[in-house]
């Protein structure tokens, strides 16, 4: 600190009183045990992560913790923790970003984590009636069925051998009896996401989501942690008499933001399917006179799948001018490649089709528009052939300077008769 260069009208003393202020401010600060604090990766060492959480001494965190199954590290230095304090010594507090996932636990710690609300880290082990069984750090520990996802699972075979993350809900018998709950994990990572999402939800920004509900007044989206709203007169361009004639619960969407409110049940998300259909509809409009590339990637009983610059979509037979009874598959096989313009593109899906027999129509009237930008006029490429001309004439050497034989009015000419 006292190392710093000094500025401009500062001395040693001002700054050795600074220096002393700093450090009274952070001898005074007294963690507790199971205190979630934050702090900045400062250091990486071979066992240990150091966090500068603003005491005196560095706190550290186990370097295993923060590997994933290969040994890799998943953070930097500079980057920002949220941690548990397991140990609140002053010369170095130790920290805890999940239990267990640095190797062993003790018992006590699962009072720790339920109450500072730390998660733990274990293997699920076996799949036992009613739930899960789960080693952390080598204390066993049990997860209700009805407590590993958001909604009820009904095979939990598959979950044996994942390590999972979970919330300590229950404790008994000193810690050698721990109930666990990994959906009020995801529930809280969930509203971690849509913290961090509240920043992109501007009016005009467009998002990723899937269905989650269909309601008669319309369809409730979940943006991965923040759920909004599209009204059934938003749903398509057409008018739509029932939400699931559009969508269904599950299918992937992508909304445009119309508003975020701020009201006393929370944050009321307005999204919109329709505008994205109508701007999709606006593209295909302009796209329909531009001639692309098409490399032919797969071929259909009535017609061919192609890939363009605008996206993959259907060429169909009608749409290749072809001789009667030609085999299209024959004619373009994978991988050749012809010339089409997109024919139709599908408001909701955004589908596209092509067609061949529409790319000497698009090239006539690009071949019109830039004839009438000029007026019509080509006077400047026959000027210039002209300007050729007489150059050729005036470099033409003369032969002769009599001159002809006058054809002129009042001129005679005897013509001789046939015998």
């Amino acid at each position: 600190m006292l190392c710093r260069l000094m500025g401009k009208g500062e001395d040693f003393a001002s700054l050795l009183e600074a220096s002393l202020a700093d450090g009274s401010s952070r001898a005074a600060r007294r963690l507790e045990l199971g205190q979630v604090v934050e702090g900045k990766v400062i250091q990486i060492g071979s066992d240990s992560v150091f966090v500068d959480v603003g005491m005196p001494g560095d706190a550290r965190i186990a370097r295993a913790e923060l590997a994933d199954a290969s040994g890799e590290l998943n953070v930097r230095v500079g980057q920002r923790l949220r941690a548990t304090v397991v140990d609140p010594r002053p010369d170095g507090p130790v920290l805890a970003i999940a239990f267990g996932r640095g190797g062993d636990v003790q018992t006590s710690s699962f009072a720790l984590a339920l109450e500072s609300g730390a998660p733990v880290e274990g293997r699920v082990t076996q799949a036992v009636k009613g739930g899960l069984e789960v080693d952390v750090g080598g204390v066993r520990a049990f997860c209700p069925a009805s407590q590993i996802e958001l909604a009820f699972v009904a095979d939990l075979e598959p979950y044996v051998g994942r390590n999972l993350e979970f919330k300590v809900v229950e404790v008994r018998d000193g810690g050698r009896s721990v109930v666990l709950s990994r959906r009020a994990r995801l529930e809280e990572q969930r509203k971690e996401r849509a913290r961090g999402m509240l920043e992109r939800l501007a009016p005009g920004s467009d998002l990723d989501g899937v269905v989650h509900a269909v309601e008669r007044r319309g369809a409730v989206i979940d943006l991965g942690g923040l759920e909004g709203f599209v009204h059934v007169s938003e749903l398509a361009p057409h008018r739509v008499e029932r939400t699931e004639d559009v969508v269904k619960v599950g299918d992937p969407v992508r909304v445009r933001v119309l508003s975020v409110e701020d009201t006393h049940k929370g944050l009321r998300v307005r999204l919109s399917l329709k505008a994205l259909a109508q701007q999709r509809a606006s593209s295909a409009a302009t796209a329909t006179e531009e001639v692309y590339d098409a490399r032919v990637v797969r071929h259909l009983n009535h017609g061919l799948i192609v890939e363009t610059d605008a996206g993959e979509g259907l060429l169909p037979v009608n749409e290749l001018a072809l001789a009667p009874g030609a085999d299209h598959r024959r004619a373009f096989p994978v991988g050749s490649t012809l010339r089409v313009v997109v024919a139709n593109r599908d408001p909701t899906s955004g589908k596209l089709r092509f067609s061949a027999t529409g790319v000497a129509a698009v090239e006539e009237r690009k071949n019109y528009r830039e004839f009438s930008a000029t007026g019509g006029k080509s006077g400047a490429s026959l000027g210039s052939l002209g300007d050729v001309l007489r150059e050729k004439l005036a470099e033409t050497p003369k032969t002769s300077t009599k001159p002809a034989p006058s054809t002129a009015r009042g001129s005679t000419v005897v013509r001789r008769k046939r015998p």
